[in-house]
């Protein structure tokens, strides 16, 4: 529920932005964030970020993983994009305050809002009398970044605070936003991927180098960096005779193409007349109706891509009636279906 300074801010917003002619206009506001805090934002199963959504009104979207940063996307009237940085604020504080070390003081929530520089001289007023209003009044700290974020020609706002201090302040900078709109055309900020370190997959298990060793890597933006090697042609996704061994071990083919230095895996080579093809195998996994559209991307990029990627057949069931999952069945050699399962759920995740 939102407190009684809450409540009083919103009917501030609703009043401010009003007019005679009709309701308050479209805001759009986009945030900076890493991976950990899109995860606790999006929730198991996409539950929060669907909470969020019905409760505030609001259109919130986020981009893909193929980034470090994130961009989380809320669109609405003033009072909804209020309501759901209520949300998103609190959401963020209590991961801040269940954290380990109890004893320890915790910082406050932090977040980055992506402004046009357009609009930033608004937001700091005449000899920084605006910011310094912003800062009395909500109790937040609120700083603008003086040059603009890379290829862009917006500038970064760090707002920190206690989740109600950083959603007054979120208020303000909008009713700055709506007051004095943009210049001239904004170029968008866009996060660029990470450097991309060499990856290897065998018997359904990605391996990054660390130095000369092979790691066993972690499913976060994975995919990403598979399919950018795929791309330059220095990753095929199957190593001939390598298996995948129980406790993360590192399989023996991995350990001599590092030996050799020769990371960028080929593909089997094709079997001998006498030797038998490998059987293909179908698998099947549910998803929910909400992380779909992630598997699938924008004109089924994503899954048609998870398909190159692997070298497996993906069907995805129409819904059903009722029903919250959708059966998705993979089938191909077992190295493909157990490569396309990986690349699946590193899509959800």
């Amino acid at each position: 529920m939102l407190n009684v300074t809450s409540e009083i801010a919103m009917e501030n917003m609703r009043n401010s932005t009003s007019s005679a002619d009709g309701p308050s206009p479209s805001l759009t506001v986009r945030v900076i964030m890493q991976g950990k805090e899109v995860g606790s934002i999006i929730g198991k199963k996409g539950d929060n970020i669907k909470k969020f959504r019905e409760e505030s009104g609001a259109k919130i979207n986020i981009s893909d993983g193929s980034c470090p940063e994130r961009i989380v996307t809320v669109t609405g009237h003033a009072d909804t994009i209020y309501k759901a940085f209520g949300m998103i604020s609190r959401k963020l504080e209590e991961d801040i305050l269940s954290g380990p070390n109890s004893n320890v003081p915790k910082p406050p929530v932090t977040i980055r809002l992506i402004v046009p520089a357009s609009q930033c001289g608004s937001l700091i007023g005449k000899g920084g009398c605006k910011i310094k209003e912003i800062r009395e009044v909500t109790g937040a700290s609120i700083q603008v970044a003086s040059e603009m974020l890379p290829n862009s020609t917006e500038r970064a706002v760090t707002v920190s605070g206690t989740a109600d201090a950083i959603t007054q302040c979120v208020y303000h900078i909008c009713c700055v936003m709506l007051e004095s709109p943009p210049k001239g055309a904004t170029i968008p900020y866009r996060p660029k991927p990470a450097n991309v370190p060499p990856v290897m997959f065998a018997g359904g298990q990605p391996y990054t180098m660390t130095g000369h060793m092979p790691v066993p890597a972690s499913p976060h933006d994975q995919m990403a960096k598979m399919a950018h090697l795929q791309h330059m042609g220095q990753l095929s996704p199957l190593l001939g005779g390598a298996q995948a061994l129980p406790g993360g071990a590192i399989p023996a083919a991995l350990l001599a193409a590092a030996a050799s230095g020769n990371f960028a895996m080929q593909r089997p080579a094709a079997p001998m007349p006498n030797s038998l093809p490998t059987q293909a195998q179908s698998h099947e996994m549910t998803i929910p109706n909400d992380l779909i559209g992630c598997i699938i991307g924008r004109g089924g990029a994503k899954i048609n891509e998870i398909r190159h990627l692997s070298g497996a057949a993906i069907k995805i069931a129409n819904q059903e009636d009722g029903s919250t999952d959708r059966a998705v069945t993979i089938t191909g050699a077992p190295e493909a279906v157990s490569m396309a399962q990986y690349l699946i759920n590193a899509r959800r995740n």
